[in-house]
């Protein structure tokens, strides 16, 4: 059985799953799907990341689109927000090789239309397509894709025309180069706008770096850079650059769904799109004429973008709890223009936030206390099958059940069941249980007031979860 899914974000599996044929027929089912909607498309703009089995596979992706009769491309190593840009650019489709934050003996496929991202609507055309090429087929022949270097050099313009030469003056800033591909464009446009960069841990071999579920060494490794020296802050991106991790002085990680909302409020955001998973603090501290939540994935934040447009709103942001932040619309920062780009990025939310602190002249710290967004943790159990996830969640979705579920830990008060189910405790804390769209696993979010807190929610939220799907019913008194 293939390891192959779509995701929050593009397709993932085990690279032994990926390579050759599964590679080309994905690629040829989404030009396929292109088609039969008579999109207008001639070229397919390809990047990749930095891990081991990415060249080959974007090599395959450029056999396929030739087979398919489009140009193909080849824009190299370079961030998903840079290709997507560059597809926008010319009216191209785009597919991006990366497994993002995932080890490298798994890789992924993100497909673009030429307005940007795939919907969830466009993943199931590419499936139902997908069982009309053949289970094993003959591939075309090699292709020498055209080169194309001027993609990264239009990523780094973008933001050197966004924000000013002294945005950054004063700052020193510790660049974690590791396997990003992103490396030396950080560093290139931190130095363009003032900072003091010092670059550190630059890696041949790939790091997975998870802005969301930091590995023990990654939060090590930065906590002894921050004693080591003096550093405003310590900044770096997964993989394929479409998600930020941002450290303090002192080195903590600050969250995702923190930095996104620092950049919403930098930007003056009329309208802010986020998944459930993202914390409560932004209807709390935002600001925003509207926070307008949805179900996990970028996917889902592009619909509620859209939507949110249509509705009449100006300025359109949108992250994810991870702090891939979307820009829905044109914006105006310091009397400086900086367009759409609907995806994933991870270098608008690092600038952002670095800016807003120097603005302010406060570290990252105080900035983020000022915001009074309380503390978050999350955990998950593994081998958990969907269907007894499943069977668990609707168990919560009766309102007699969730009430005797939490009455050790508060009252049950609103809930969200977007996705999974999310349950206001009081006190401003939540508690969310959701099954992972990924892999056979139930995951579980707390907010409170301490970390403390929300650790202790989480650990017991797993405990009691896994006792109601192992031995029935909560019956309390």
């Amino acid at each position: 059985m293939s390891s192959l899914k779509f995701g929050t974000s593009g397709l993932r599996g085990l690279v032994t799953d990926l390579v050759g044929w599964p590679s080309y027929a994905y690629a040829t089912a989404f030009f396929r799907a292109l088609a039969s909607e008579a999109v207008a498309v001639r070229e397919v703009v390809i990047g990749r990341d930095l891990r081991d089995s990415s060249a080959g596979i974007a090599a395959t992706v450029a056999s396929a689109a030739a087979a398919a009769g489009l140009t193909a491309i080849d824009c190299g190593a370079v961030p998903t927000p840079a290709l997507a840009l560059e597809g926008m650019r010319r009216g191209a489709c785009a597919v991006m090789v990366t497994g993002s934050h995932i080890p490298q003996d798994r890789n992924g496929l993100k497909f673009y239309r030429p307005e940007g991202e795939i919907t969830k609507a466009d993943e199931a055309a590419i499936l139902a397509i997908l069982g009309d090429v053949a289970t094993v087929g003959s591939m075309g022949p090699d292709v020498a894709a055209t080169p194309e270097p001027g993609a990264l050099d239009r990523y780094q313009r973008r933001y050197r025309d966004a924000f000013a030469a002294e945005s950054l003056a004063g700052l020193r800033i510790a660049v974690y180069q590791q396997s990003s591909v992103a490396r030396d464009i950080l560093a290139n446009l931190l130095a363009a706008c003032g900072a003091e960069v010092v670059t550190l841990g630059r890696s041949e071999t790939f790091v997975p770096i998870d802005t969301e579920a930091h590995r023990p060494e990654d939060i090590a490794f930065i906590r002894d850079v921050a004693a080591s020296a003096r550093f405003d802050a310590l900044v770096t991106t997964d993989g394929d650059a479409d998600r930020p991790l941002v450290a303090e002085s002192h080195g903590r990680i600050l969250r995702g769904d923190v930095l996104g909302l620092i950049t919403a409020r930098y930007l003056s955001a009329d309208v802010v799109v986020v998944p459930v998973t993202a914390g409560s603090a932004i209807e709390r501290a935002g600001g925003f004429e509207r926070v307008l939540r949805t179900r996990v994935g970028s996917p889902f934040v592009l619909a509620g973008m859209a939507q949110a447009r249509r509705d009449g709103a100006k300025a359109v942001v949108g992250f994810e709890a991870n702090g891939g932040f979307l820009l829905g619309s044109d914006v105006v920062v310091d009397g400086r223009a900086l367009p759409a780009l609907p995806t994933r990025d991870a270098m608008l939310p690092i600038l952002a936030t670095l800016a807003a602190a120097r603005r302010m002249g406060v570290g990252l710290a105080d900035l983020v206390a000022g915001l009074d967004v309380g503390e978050t943790a999350s955990d998950r159990l593994p081998d958990t099958p969907p269907a007894q996830s499943s069977r668990f969640l609707q168990r919560l979705a009766d309102a007699e059940f969730r009430r005797a579920f939490c009455r050790p830990v508060g009252e049950a008060d609103a809930v969200d069941m977007q996705d999974g189910t999310k349950i206001a405790l009081g006190g401003g804390r939540t508690i969310h249980f959701r099954a992972s769209g990924n892999a056979p696993e139930l995951r579980c979010y707390a907010e409170a007031g301490t970390v403390g807190e929300a650790e202790d929610l989480v650990r017991w939220g797993l405990t009691e979860a896994s006792a109601a799907m192992k031995d029935g019913p909560v019956l309390r008194e």
